[in-house]
């Protein structure tokens, strides 16, 4: 006996049209798309390899497939890339603030921001580099923090050059704590993240894992978290490259943990403040 209630009618994805002229559209800064199949709903800011990336009205950003359908105003249609002499304009920087178009970089500030090593200032650079070109601050790796003090004698803050110092790992009763409460002054501010290597400061969701792998005490934490990934990690150039397919997968603020979002913009506003 054929069953009448069979077929359900709300079955599969309801809210993709079908059977419907899709329109062509050129992609632009200007578009808010919604994706039909998870409801997504945000402006386009970014052209991707392949891909778009959207960003709602709450700042979260996704990734889609150029050759997606799109809902443009209800209606469904399909992107067109742009040439490359009229790029997507993005309508805020990967920080989250708000981008200014045709932005000439400032000149430099003669204060700064230290990092520990250069995975840190690339980290840095790929969030905050448009903010600080702006604003003139320019970052510099250190290669650790074991002769800060020095380095900040050599520096020579006052108030008119200040100088901002980003650290790993920084906990109560730790080196980088003592390190940090020696060099500290009125124009010199020391913050860190509690984590034991910058790279754990991107959200391990960003690489599609659910957590950072532990490391056993008097292992290579950089070693052991490659190891355990399953990736390369015989030789410095595979650190290199575990570390690039890491921040490859950084595109915005919302990619990383919010103890270092905190502090990073902390130092910007301590180097930039009205007179510094």
């Amino acid at each position: 006996m054929t069953d009448r209630y069979g077929n359900d009618v709300l079955a599969g994805n309801w809210r993709r049209p079908k059977q419907i002229r899709q329109i062509e559209v050129d992609l632009s800064g200007e578009l808010v798309l919604e994706d039909p199949d998870s409801g997504f709903v945000g402006a386009a800011v970014r052209i991707e390899q392949g891909g778009v990336e959207l960003e709602d009205r709450f700042g979260k950003r996704r990734s889609f497939r150029l050759e997606d359908t799109f809902l443009l105003d209800g209606k469904p249609v399909t992107l067109r890339a742009p040439r490359k002499s009229a790029p997507v304009a993005a309508t805020r920087t990967a920080s989250g603030s708000r981008a200014v178009a045709d932005a000439r970089a400032r000149t430099a500030r003669a204060s700064r921001i230290y990092v520990e090593g250069r995975h840190d200032a690339e980290l840095v650079e790929r969030v905050w580099g448009d903010d600080l070109r702006i604003e003139g601050v320019v970052v510099e790796p250190l290669g650790g923090i074991d002769d800060l003090a020095e380095i900040v004698d050599d520096f020579q803050p006052t108030a008119g050059r200040r100088l901002g110092v980003l650290v790993d790992h920084l906990v109560p009763g730790s080196k980088e704590a003592r390190i940090a409460d020696e060099v500290e002054g009125e124009h010199v501010l020391v913050v860190g993240h509690p984590y034991v290597d910058i790279w754990q400061a991107v959200k391990p969701t960003a690489l599609g894992i659910a957590r950072w792998p532990e490391v056993p005490k008097g292992q290579s934490w950089k070693h052991g978290v490659l190891t355990a990934l399953g990736w390369p990690a015989s030789t410095p150039a595979d650190v290199v490259a575990g570390w690039q397919r890491i921040l490859s997968r950084v595109n915005s603020y919302a990619d990383l943990e919010p103890d270092l979002l905190g502090r990073v913009e902390e130092l910007i506003d301590f180097v930039t403040a009205p007179g510094r």
